[in-house]
């Protein structure tokens, strides 16, 4: 594990540093390729899902895979699935770059990435596809058919977690295991507590006061919420773990260093995307205050002296052993 640490002679770094650049299960209608646009964002038509799926999004979707990727060791997931995966299943797949990269990796693998936009690329392996479907939906997957389920910053997305769960459970072969990675939208200062009336205390709040009003849970990273969920769906053997990510360039070792330049760029590119639908859809706001909001937010993420971090969390599981009657 790296070492936190901020770096005392290299405040330039932040500000120096390079942009990175990096069949349905149930059918939808077509209507799902038609987007609403919001001042210049789209986002899909006919869901309550808030996220944008233009191009600015979707860079920062990406962003946000490379950074991940390079913080657990240029690891994909964590289970211990051996060295020749069979069937495995990405939720909530977004660009596909996940996917992609597994498919890659292990051409022992059929992959399957779901999404509910089709923003995926074209030209992929051979033994990865794509499927767009609103995985809130009934799923209809064989039963036990995946060695391996991963899911990914589906966080304030979900009404009902533990259904959730027991959908991929009922998918997943016994031993199979399930993966989850989340981010807290909550960020945090590594080196002081924060005023109630800081951005940080405020995005969160103001996020989840819009995801109670469409019915999403946006805080099940809090008090073991994800394994709790994953034990009531069915799954055993739980493995959890929990990290803070850096937010920017401030931190002395040069991995972290390019882990927070990635992830301040990837929250920079996403803010005022997910601060749009939630933000003037749901609550109301005036599109002047969301814009000035993610600017004092913004300019939160990019205070070096209070060192600001995220908390990335990752919980694993194993599908119980299903005893034969």
């Amino acid at each position: 594990m790296q070492d936190l640490t901020a770096d005392e002679t290299d405040n330039e770094s932040q500000a120096e540093a390079e942009s990175i650049r990096t069949s349905s299960t149930a059918s939808l209608s077509e209507s799902i390729t038609e987007y609403r646009r919001i001042h210049g964002r789209t986002y899909t038509q006919k869901t309550d899902y808030w996220g944008p799926n233009d191009e600015r999004q979707n860079e920062g979707l990406d962003i946000n895979h490379y950074w991940m990727t390079l913080f657990l060791g240029d690891k994909l997931f964590l289970a211990p699935l051996g060295d020749s995966p069979q069937n495995v299943l990405d939720v909530g797949t977004g660009t596909g770059i996940w996917a992609v990269d597994f498919a890659d990796e292990f051409p022992s693998a059929d992959v399957v990435g779901v999404d509910i936009s089709p923003i995926q690329p074209g030209w992929v392996p051979p033994n990865c596809k794509f499927q767009i479907d609103d995985i809130e939906q009934p799923w209809t997957f064989p039963a036990s058919h995946f060695d391996f389920v991963h899911i990914r910053n589906l966080e304030g997305s979900i009404s009902n977690w533990v259904d959730f769960y027991k959908k991929a459970f009922e998918t997943i072969k016994p031993s199979g295991y399930i993966e989850v990675k989340e981010i807290d939208i909550e960020c945090r200062s590594q080196i002081q507590t924060l005023p109630e009336d800081h951005p940080f205390k405020n995005w969160p709040k103001f996020l989840s006061q819009a995801c109670d009003k469409i019915g999403k849970i946006p805080n099940q990273v809090h008090d073991h919420g994800i394994a709790k969920g994953l034990r009531e769906a069915g799954f055993v053997d739980v493995v959890e773990k929990k990290w803070p990510i850096p937010i920017g360039a401030w931190a002395k070792d040069p991995l972290l260093k390019e882990v927070g330049t990635s992830s301040l760029e990837f929250l920079d590119q996403s803010l005022e995307g997910f601060g749009t639908f939630l933000l003037k859809e749901i609550l109301g706001w005036e599109y002047a205050e969301i814009v000035i909001f993610t600017s004092e937010m913004r300019k939160a993420l990019k205070d070096t002296k209070i060192q600001p971090i995220m908390e990335l969390l990752s919980k694993r599981q194993r599908q119980l052993l299903k005893s034969k009657v």
